[in-house]
């Protein structure tokens, strides 16, 4: 087997210059992978840089990776980099072949307790540059900020700019106010998240009223619930915010509610209904 090799001189090394995607698959079947191919696709093309797969070689390298169904859950990281010039350079030359990198990985089943106890989070103001909707290599700011929520004895930092909430540090934000669901509009301040938007839709589907506009940080602090939402953890319940509790400082009833929608769902997926 030939052993994979990135070189030192690579621009996604050198300048966190590079994408990524993380697609989760149940069963062997991948949750929303055109939407997360879409996304890859509005990232490359912000950072002008070709996307060097058709949709079809994506398909056919991912499927490689997880086997076919029936397969274990497991989450795909794909990263697609500048490449690697032959000297250090801000401007990279036009010929300089992408480097493509891709790896599958068990999902870690949800701890029993987060259903019950939900998770805690601190909040912190929004670091990071302008153009959050990229999905970018450059994860500087992320860590930091999970690192400060690991200090606070806490999951996620939520962000948020002059008063406004913008996402977490590897998450977007959702809060529920009088049976509403309300969160943050897609803009260049966050990054369009795949299961938010699978959220939204859940929620449409069912009948549950949800609002796409701007949250005051003020205002999340008095959410009656707190959801935070990934690929790879799903819809997980906020029950504490700065030290203090979220509503009666358990998983609320509308979080009860979306995650049985998200886990039918997701059996779908499994099943290759959907």
């Amino acid at each position: 087997m030939t052993e994979a090799r990135v070189s030192v001189m690579d621009r996604g090394f050198i300048f966190g210059d590079g994408v990524y995607e993380v697609i989760p698959s149940y069963g062997g079947y991948f949750l929303r992978l055109e939407q997360h191919l879409d996304r890859l696709d509005a990232s490359l093309a912000a950072i002008r840089l070709d996307n060097p797969l058709a949709r079809d070689e994506w398909r056919s390298v991912l499927r490689r990776l997880v086997g076919a169904p029936p397969a274990p859950d497991q989450s795909v990281y794909l990263q697609v980099t500048r490449g690697a010039p032959a000297s250090r350079d801000h401007l990279c030359p036009a010929d300089v072949a992408p480097t493509v990198f891709a790896c599958a990985s068990p999902i870690k089943p949800r701890r029993p307790e987060i259903a019950t106890e939900g998770v805690a989070c601190i909040t912190r103001p929004d670091i990071r540059w302008l153009h959050c909707e990229i999905k970018s290599t450059s994860l500087i700011a992320a860590v930091m900020m999970r690192r400060e929520a690991e200090d606070a004895s806490a999951l996620e930092t939520i962000m948020h700019r002059d008063g406004v909430v913008t996402e977490g540090a590897v998450s977007n934000v959702l809060m529920v106010a009088s049976n509403t669901i309300m969160t943050p509009p897609n803009s260049h301040l966050l990054l369009p998240g795949i299961t938010r938007e699978l959220t939204l839709l859940l929620a449409e589907e069912h009948g549950i009223r949800y609002l796409e506009e701007p949250v005051p940080l003020e205002t999340l602090r008095n959410a009656d619930e707190i959801w935070l939402s990934s690929s790879t953890r799903e819809v997980l319940p906020v029950t504490r915010l700065d030290g203090a509790p979220v509503g009666d400082g358990r998983p609320g009833p509308l979080w009860q509610h979306m995650d049985r929608l998200y886990q039918a769902h997701k059996e779908k997926v499994r099943n290759g209904d959907v």
